[in-house]
């Protein structure tokens, strides 16, 4: 790190530019193999980083074997510093991770992203959540993932990708063998005719390798559930599925409990801000409680859920010991409810960093208030300190107990 620091000294020199404070501190304190150079980092010195800053970046970078990922989150780096990026990724041998989350790359930026990922053999996580690439950056990436078989974590949500770059991605995936997970969401659809969930569900027939399925914000009705749980009948391979802020109903919960029933690799199941109901709730708890259940979490937050509804999951945790994070906040938290979750945390089957309400008590009522807990909680920003500091996304803690790391490595192969 002191020659990495040395080096960027001297071509902020040769440039005529004057070194970020915020890059100096960085190369100074790291030493996991990682640089990260978050905008969005309050006890950060410095500006955030701009296409100039990225220059110098890739020009230290090119031919450093030592740095593994690169996390460039929430600054300002343009599809011009997006050029330098890809020049990085097409000369580096050792690069693993890139995160570019929420910068200004649009889809001049994305396309030299992918151009550079034709031939690149090292990197297997890349991450341009935010970016408003469009649906011709979109298309680029998908092309991309044609020829890349070392990519395995692809985040393309919040892109404004269309639907044509949505049901690239589906078809791309069906031959695809590298990618473990992906995330679609929030894409702009303008029909009705549900053609992105119809092409997603004809991938996961025939994909026998992605782990990872995200399809927030897709205006998903009961459905296009129905077509992806008949796929997923099918499919033997798919850990953690995200469906969250849809339009799902009790048809489409039940369609998911006959999957649960069925399918024995399912292990995340985020079904947050829809609208379930009690039915809904009662289906999935059936599901649940089976003895060859093998959920582990589940996410209904803001689903319209009441006493009935609760009190069938609750009555499921206690069935089914598989099932250990439990995501309920948002429903309706009436009191028999609130001391039913209370017992259950007192006890110790359900952990408190397992759910995202923990209970309290007043003049001898008992009430459920919000944790900052969630399958989701480290998504968008990042703790610097304590057992969250180095996860993006918390919900794939959970596959660790599998022999499964907190990211999608290559050990998924086996």
């Amino acid at each position: 790190m002191v020659d990495l620091v040395n080096r960027y000294l001297s071509v902020c020199a040769e440039i005529q530019q004057p070194p970020n404070t915020g890059v100096l501190a960085v190369l100074e304190d790291s030493s996991d193999g990682s640089l990260k150079l978050t905008g969005n980092d309050q006890l950060k010195h410095g500006d955030r980083l701009t296409d100039d800053d990225v220059l110098v970046l890739s020009k230290i970078l090119v031919g450093n074997s030592a740095i593994k990922g690169l996390d460039l989150r929430y600054n300002c780096i343009t599809d011009k510093g997006a050029v330098y990026v890809a020049h990085l990724i097409q000369e580096s041998e050792s690069l693993q991770s890139l995160d570019l989350m929420c910068n200004n790359i649009e889809a001049d930026g994305a396309e030299a992203i992918a151009k550079s990922l034709h031939k690149n053999k090292s990197l297997k996580s890349l991450r341009m959540t935010g970016n408003k690439i469009g649906n011709k950056g979109g298309m680029q990436l998908a092309a991309m993932l044609q020829t890349n078989s070392t990519l395995e974590e692809v985040d393309v949500s919040d892109c404004d990708l269309a639907t044509q770059s949505v049901i690239a991605f589906a078809i791309v995936l069906k031959n695809n063998k590298g990618i473990r997970a992906i995330n679609v969401s929030r894409p702009l659809l303008f029909s009705l005719q549900e053609e992105t969930t119809v092409h997603m569900a004809q991938m996961l027939v025939v994909n026998k390798t992605l782990r990872e399925l995200h399809m927030g914000k897709h205006d998903m009705t009961d459905t296009g559930v129905e077509r992806l749980c008949e796929a997923l009948k099918l499919n033997a391979s798919l850990r953690y599925l995200d469906l969250r802020c849809n339009r799902i109903t009790r048809d489409g919960a039940k369609c998911l409990s006959e999957v649960l029933k069925q399918n024995r690799s399912l292990e995340i199941l985020d079904l947050s801000f829809n609208r379930i109901e009690d039915d809904g709730a009662v289906y999935l708890s059936e599901a649940i409680k089976l003895p060859h259940s093998k959920l582990k979490a589940l996410s209904v937050t803001s689903n319209n859920i009441g006493k009935e509804g609760l009190m069938s999951l609750n009555e499921a945790m206690r069935a089914n010991s598989c099932l250990t994070h439990v995501y309920i906040w948002g429903n309706k938290l009436e009191e028999p409810v609130c001391m039913a979750f209370s017992r259950l945390i007192s006890s110790g089957r359900l952990l408190e960093e397992h759910t995202d309400v923990f209970p309290y008590e007043v003049d001898g009522h008992v009430f459920l208030a919000e944790a900052s807990h969630g399958l989701r909680r480290h998504y968008y920003w990042t703790s610097r300190y304590g057992a969250y500091g180095d996860s993006s996304n918390s919900a794939l803690a959970l596959m660790a107990s599998d022999s499964l790391a907190l990211q999608i490595y290559p050990d998924l192969h086996s």
